[in-house]
């Protein structure tokens, strides 16, 4: 009961901090005009899907983990929500790194006819429509529901909605709802390692092209600035992969090895660990990048009550505030 006490209390925890530093992303981007490059743009979108697993994901991980008994298809819909919010993460990855190797590329005019913010928002459409379709595919039957209903759990009422529910009740778990070839063969084997690979490919290409271009000239400041983005977003992608591939190893300990012991303690912080995430990349946004980390502390102290005082506001400013 402590164990699962204390989960619960770091993932509100963990819930709050992820919202209030991704809507803080939201808020520098839409206040400074200057950070609005396509890049940032997309990291912005970025920020929406971290927003919503602070939002959403983090409180239906806890629904999930105190294994309530529940409507199949309301405990699916609760497991299938994350799996979207993950899968939109790496392809926007892949895409912002596609966008990095197409800056190394091309010259100005050409980006400038190429990059239009009718492709790019087109490109995050594709990566929102190819999310749902991966993230919610058990909806559609990959999933465990003879599994889930052994047992016939019965509602403590009578009538019309006890027949309409009786046959489709279990306990709810991440686990009980999703087939384990699904978790590890398609989610982790297609959709995660797959991607990845291709962004480590992306990067390798795009450090070669700039070191070629530092060999054989010197480097100018607008690919000194690629290179600098290129080794951030090699950051997000190296934080990613130290905090969902721990829980894709639980999940193939678990098929792969079914007589093999479990511990809850160990589950339950692999999804701590996903989840801290979404609140990482915000943070490395500040870290890395002087320009965006001042505007996330300009927004901070301007419109957070309990950061407002730490620096004096000119009189006319606070006057008209």
């Amino acid at each position: 009961m402590d164990l699962y006490l204390g989960f619960i209390i770091l993932e509100g925890l963990l819930a709050l901090a992820v919202v209030g530093t991704n809507l803080l992303v939201c808020a520098a981007l839409c206040l400074h005009r200057e950070l609005r490059s396509v890049t940032n743009c997309l990291v912005a979108c970025l920020a929406l899907a971290d927003l919503g697993v602070g939002a959403l994901a983090i409180p239906f991980s806890v629904v999930l983990s105190l294994e309530l008994t529940l409507c199949f298809y309301t405990c699916l819909f609760l497991a299938c929500f994350p799996l979207v919010t993950t899968q939109f993460s790496i392809l926007l990855l892949l895409l912002i790194a596609g966008v990095l190797r197409a800056l190394s590329r091309l010259s100005p005019c050409s980006y400038a006819v190429h990059m239009r913010k009718g492709r790019v928002l087109g490109a995050v459409g594709l990566c929102w429509l190819l999310s749902l379709l991966i993230g919610l595919s058990p909806m559609m039957g990959w999933n465990r529901l003879g599994h889930y209903v052994e047992g016939n759990w019965t509602l403590p009422y009578g009538g019309f909605l006890s027949k309409l529910h009786d046959d489709h009740l279990g306990r709810c778990s991440f686990t009980s709802v999703f087939a384990p070839e699904y978790l590890v063969y398609f989610v982790f084997f297609a959709c995660t390692l797959l991607p990845l690979g291709a962004l480590l490919g992306i990067y390798a290409d795009l450090f070669r092209l700039v070191r070629g271009h530092f060999i054989a000239q010197p480097l100018r400041a607008a690919k000194r600035g690629e290179l600098h983005m290129a080794r951030t977003l090699l950051l997000l992608l190296g934080i990613f992969c130290l905090c969902w591939i721990p829980l894709h190893v639980v999940y193939c300990v678990q098929l792969l090895c079914p007589g093999c012991r479990s511990y809850a303690a160990l589950d339950r912080l692999a999804v701590l660990l996903s989840h801290l995430n979404s609140l990482a990349n915000p943070l490395v946004y500040a870290m890395r990048k002087k320009d965006f980390g001042r505007a996330l502390r300009s927004v901070l102290l301007r419109y957070v009550p309990c950061c407002s005082g730490t620096k004096v506001q000119p009189k006319d400013r606070s006057g008209q505030r």
